[in-house]
């Protein structure tokens, strides 16, 4: 059986072929064309038909809402590949159309003094042809009357030749050439025109009965006698399909051309066919950079050499201050990261400091170490006043008045298994809860870590050990 699918040469040729078609296309210049403002749909479909001249090498699909900026555009541009910005606006007198050079400049300001879209220019022709495989290729850029009129003369034509690919006359393929760009500059008027043509190769010499029969459109023969009359004098057809030839139209091809009867070193006759748009338009002005560079040419605003060296003067004045603020910017950004990152250093000490083990003593040995719960600044009841409080409660059975030992916080009353309590002493009623961390009697237990009361010997201590006795005697009766 045979091999199926490719071998590993037509792979790699076929690779090699892919990377060369992208590198061509990479090297060759792209567009953008666009509107911006409140342009109106007559502005918009102008922009779209002079994106239609551009291709193939722009943005077709472009879609430019009007919350995009130049800018943002600017920074599309760069990783496509653009090269070239074509805008239109329109303001309440005039139609402005600027053409950028991408990313440096200059940028060319025209003024549009009249305009006619595809659909005007087409509707005016009886027979027109314009096809897509036309637009599969970019058009052929001719210039006309760009002599020695000045540098933005010579600057305007440079431009317009830096929109289109370049072309080797010694290697172009003919068939690849289907439109023409024509430019012509008057420089009486100063004006620029603007014009889009499809282009048709068809051979001479040959009669109009031969050229029907060569293009495979028979003509109605049958008041014909014999075929030689079609031939010999073109008997049975109008005027207006004999399109006049001449020596202004009539070459020969270097090589054979696309259509019947276009051979190598043969005559062949270039017809021009209008297909729009159609621009007729002047410059206004010259600008450095993209629109906000100094301007180098003003066909309105003519300055002295004193003016403009003021005018420069100011703008190195705007770009020193502008240098200035952004060295500040740059400094506080510096300083804000170097504080944030001071900040986090230390909360990150923090959060290791607290995750760092305490010991508190609970009673099982003597601990130099601090209660953790204890906070900082806050004065320690002396052993004192709290040994004083603690005799007066078991002497007296009742807490002390807070003028007697304001040091020391008042306690909860205990409550007996068979006491009621007040609604003043209830949890939540009253003074409220006590603070946590103070120790507190249940049930005639001492809590772990706190230390009996130290009594002297006497009468004290009996009274206190008297006064208890009721109080076991009524715990024990609710108990039995």
């Amino acid at each position: 059986m045979g091999r199926h699918g490719k071998s590993q040469r037509q792979k790699r040729a076929r690779a090699a072929a892919q990377l060369r078609a992208q590198e061509a296309y990479t090297s060759v210049p792209h567009s953008f064309v666009f509107a911006r403002g409140p342009a109106g749909p007559g502005i918009r479909q102008l922009s779209l038909d002079v994106r239609r001249v551009m291709e193939p090498y722009t943005a077709s699909s472009l879609q430019v809402r009007r919350r995009n900026s130049l800018k943002d555009c600017v920074a599309v541009a760069g990783p496509l590949g653009v090269s070239h910005f074509l805008i239109f606006s329109k303001t309440e007198k005039n139609v402005t159309f600027r053409l950028i050079r991408l990313p440096g400049g200059p940028t060319l300001t025209f003024r549009v003094t009249k305009y006619s879209l595809v659909r005007d220019v087409v509707s005016s022709l009886r027979r027109h042809r314009m096809h897509e495989q036309q637009f599969s290729h970019p058009p052929l850029l001719v210039l006309n009357g760009f002599g020695p009129h000045g540098l933005h003369v010579k600057l305007t034509a440079s431009v317009f030749q830096n929109m289109f690919p370049s072309i080797n006359v010694h290697k172009v393929n003919l068939n690849c050439v289907k439109r023409c760009l024509l430019l012509s500059y008057d420089p009486s008027s100063q004006e620029l025109q603007f014009r889009h043509y499809s282009l048709k190769v068809v051979p001479v010499g040959a009669s109009r009965g031969m050229k029907k029969l060569l293009q495979e459109k028979f003509p109605n023969m049958s008041r014909l006698e014999d075929v030689s009359e079609l031939l010999a004098t073109g008997a049975g057809l109008s005027e207006s399909e004999a399109e006049p030839d001449g020596e202004h139209n009539v070459t020969e091809l270097p090589q054979a051309y696309a259509g019947r009867g276009n051979m190598k070193a043969e005559q062949s006759a270039v017809r021009l066919t209008e297909i729009g748009p159609r621009i007729t338009m002047q410059l206004i002005k010259v600008q450095e950079g993209i629109g906000d560079g100094n301007v180098l040419y003003h066909s309105l605003v003519h300055k002295s050499e004193e003016e403009m060296r003021a005018t420069l003067a100011t703008r190195e004045q705007k770009l020193l201050l502008k240098a200035e603020r952004r060295g500040k910017q740059e400094q506080d950004i510096k300083r804000k990261k170097e504080q944030r990152e001071a900040h986090r250093k230390r909360s990150l000490e923090g959060m290791q400091h607290r995750k760092t083990p305490t010991f508190v003593d609970k009673g099982d040995g003597d601990s130099d170490a601090e209660d953790p719960g204890q906070p900082d600044g806050v004065a320690h009841v002396s052993d004192e006043e709290e040994d004083e409080a603690e005799y007066f409660r078991q002497a007296v059975g009742e807490e002390p008045d807070e003028d007697m030992f304001p040091k020391v916080k008042r306690r909860r009353p205990n409550k007996s298994p068979g006491q009621q309590v007040s609604g003043d002493q209830r949890p939540g009623k009253g003074r409220g809860r006590h603070p946590k961390g103070r120790f507190q009697a249940v049930k005639g237990k001492q809590p772990k870590g706190a230390t009996a009361p130290h009594f002297p010997r006497g009468q004290a201590q009996g009274r206190a050990s008297a006064s208890r006795r009721p109080h076991h005697k009524s715990s024990a009766a609710a108990r039995a």
